[in-house]
């Protein structure tokens, strides 16, 4: 008698485990990469950078070659996630921010795409792209220069 009590509450306690995992891995979110095109001169970028071309603030790549941000679509949630982690902007606050601009002349926000292998495809065409996919979209026509934390 006292074996499957022992085994039911093994059960339940790795049932509670599994619970555990699931709930803290869909809090960290989905593994995001930054990337370029695999004949880009870019190799790394630090999230600072990649924030400032995201929002207007450079044109450009450190090497001083012209950036072409991409992005997904808007009120996509792996969108939504990026802007969170690297420029610590909510949708709202990214919307202002824009509208700022748009306003006042001084940018354009970037073009959007529909998901994560169009913005592969079209990122994988031009070396002067950039733009931010699901990590498992990955192949080697690009190349990931940030791994989003």
């Amino acid at each position: 008698m006292r074996a499957p009590k022992l085994f039911h509450h093994l059960g339940a306690a790795a049932l509670c485990a599994l619970l555990a995992n699931s709930v803290q891995g869909s809090a960290r979110g989905t593994d995001l990469v930054v990337i370029v095109s695999a004949r880009s001169s870019v190799t790394a970028l630090r999230p600072d950078q990649v924030a400032a071309i995201f929002l207007g603030q450079s044109a450009r790549f450190p090497d001083g070659i012209e950036a072409v941000p991409l992005d997904q679509r808007l009120g996509s949630p792996l969108r939504d996630e990026f802007y969170a982690r690297v420029a610590n902007k909510t949708p709202a606050l990214l919307k202002a921010h824009w509208s700022k601009l748009v306003f006042t002349g001084r940018g354009q926000p970037p073009a959007e795409v529909a998901d994560s292998a169009a913005v592969r495809r079209k990122v994988a065409d031009n070396p002067d792209a950039i733009g931010y996919i699901d990590r498992s979209a990955l192949d080697a026509s690009v190349r990931a220069v940030l791994v989003v934390q």
